[in-house]
């Protein structure tokens, strides 16, 4: 398998940039009135067909391949939604010391979101892990997520969730399951022809995220939310996110050990269940939050771009300590010198 490129330092995500672009032109020029109608209608439009593109992709023969490796796949599920909820559900004790009510919600929401399938492939295979481990396990949390995102919103927001309501879960089936169902039923069509424009798609899957941003934080600026987040909350924000990353990272890294994975399958377990993706959460969002969904994507922003600058680091160094390793048993270095 041919390894995905990455950046060596990725220092930032240039998608970053450009929905960092997308919040200030909804900050400069937010739509109002009718435009505000038509882009709220397109932004709909788009999350159901950015959904029903995921489903066209997913083969649902390899997902049923990988049910082989069920220890992994159930280790990176409950990594995903279970411990990450409950670090979610902790940090509201830091109310009102560090975050604000509405961070600390987006914060929890964060926590409930899949975890990402390109990028817990690219770390995991520069790192020299288990990528057909990372591609099953980044597929299950996706398809995982379309029900158990909502499902755990539900419970853990409920009505004080910024505007979740049980009418969300309605709209999460109408929005993003009967299209992504939709996708899996015409895959046997049309999924040759995704595969053959996957970057041209690629990049619609990208443009309607940043539509479903614009329409979101426009929402927002008109009704005024901004005001309620200071710079020294965001500051707070950061902090928060940085320690629950590095929490994640500590546990689906020893844990893996504990449980008796393998180096490889470690790798694949830490890249894959630490991460959430920003391409699910931010048209669930929409859904789930309506005028809110501004405040409450903004920590998922923000932890995004943290963890693939930290995950970009972690990888070059397990890449390292491979190499080491390999050398190790080539007899070019003495076994004092292997990574532990």
């Amino acid at each position: 398998m041919t390894r995905p490129h990455w950046p060596r330092w990725m220092p930032v995500d240039p998608y970053i940039l450009l929905l960092l672009g997308t919040v200030g032109l909804a900050a400069l020029l937010p739509a109002r009135g009718t435009a505000a109608d038509v882009a709220s209608g397109a932004s709909t439009a788009a999350i159901a067909f950015l959904f029903f593109l995921y489903g066209a992709r997913l083969s649902t023969h390899e997902a049923l391949a990988g049910l082989r490796h069920w220890r992994l796949h159930t280790t990176v599920l409950a990594c995903t939604f279970v411990i990450f909820p409950l670090l979610g559900l902790a940090a509201r004790g830091l109310v009102p010391v560090l975050l604000t009510h509405n961070l600390a919600t987006g914060l929890l929401f964060l926590t409930l979101v899949p975890s990402t399938i390109q990028s817990s492939i690219a770390f995991t295979s520069i790192a020299r892990g288990n990528v057909p481990a990372a591609i099953c396990a980044g597929s299950f949390s996706s398809l995982a997520g379309i029900v158990l995102t909502p499902l755990l919103a539900a419970l853990l927001l409920g009505s004080g969730g910024g505007g979740f309501s049980a009418d969300s879960i309605v709209k999460i089936v109408l929005q993003l399951l009967v299209p992504f169902l939709a996708g899996q039923l015409l895959r046997r069509w049309i999924g040759g022809f995704v595969t053959r424009h996957r970057k041209v798609l690629g990049l619609v899957d990208r443009g309607s995220i940043l539509l479903v941003v614009y329409s979101a934080f426009s929402e927002g600026m008109v009704q005024g939310i901004w005001h309620q987040v200071s710079p020294l909350r965001l500051g707070g924000l950061v902090v928060v996110e940085a320690a629950l990353l590095a929490v994640m990272l500590a546990l689906t890294w020893y844990g893996g050990r504990a449980l008796g994975f393998g180096r490889e399958d470690r790798i694949a377990i830490q890249f894959a269940g630490s991460k959430k993706s920003l391409a699910s959460g931010l048209p669930m969002a929409s859904v789930l939050f309506g005028a809110h969904a501004s405040l409450a994507v903004l920590p998922l922003m923000l932890f995004h771009q943290m963890q693939l600058m930290v995950c970009a680091v972690i990888a070059k160094r397990r890449a390292h300590d491979a190499r080491q390793r390999d050398e190790v048993r080539r007899g070019r270095l003495t076994g004092d010198n292997v990574p532990s």
